[in-house]
């Protein structure tokens, strides 16, 4: 089996396959206040050995939320009425928030660059939330997340590592 803390876009999603009940378990029973402590490092770790820009499937494959104060940042940005740009780039999803009308996101760039990435959603800010208490509050988004995400199978089988 390979080493649980040297994750690669190689390797990802077998591993993530693999472990996806033990994810489960983990998030299920994690002692917050320790889980807590450790992201900082396990969430830098993951991120100085996986290259978002190699990979940047959350933006080809997923989409976030886009909150009106989003709206109205990356329409201005765009020198767009926030109206024209919501009915250019965006539908209400199932839930009633704002999302991209496709994907991949049409601000994706064919090198992986985000065109409005200085305006970006919050979501995409904040996107894996491996250094944030969400990984825990909302485990079904992280096992979600670890679905098509190296960064959060990195902080998973970093967590999983530790709690051994």
């Amino acid at each position: 089996m390979p080493d649980r803390l040297t994750i690669t876009l190689e390797n990802w999603e077998k591993i993530s396959a693999d472990h996806r009940k033990d994810y489960k378990n983990l998030l299920e029973k994690a002692n917050k206040n320790r889980v807590l402590k450790e992201l900082p490092d396990l969430h830098e770790k993951a991120f100085r050995e996986i290259a978002c820009l190699k990979c940047a499937r959350c933006c080809k494959q997923y989409s976030p939320r886009f909150k009106t104060p989003d709206i109205k940042r990356i329409s201005k940005r765009l020198q767009m009425k926030e109206g024209a740009f919501i009915e250019k780039y965006l539908r209400i999803d199932d839930e009633g928030d704002y999302v991209v009308r496709s994907v991949p996101c049409a601000f994706l760039g064919v090198d992986n660059h985000c065109s409005i990435y200085d305006e970006r959603p919050s979501d995409c800010h904040r996107f894996p939330y491996t250094d944030e208490d969400v990984i825990l509050k909302r485990p079904k988004l992280t096992l979600k997340n670890s679905a098509f995400c190296p960064i959060v199978v990195s902080v998973l089988e970093g967590l999983m590592e530790k709690a051994k």
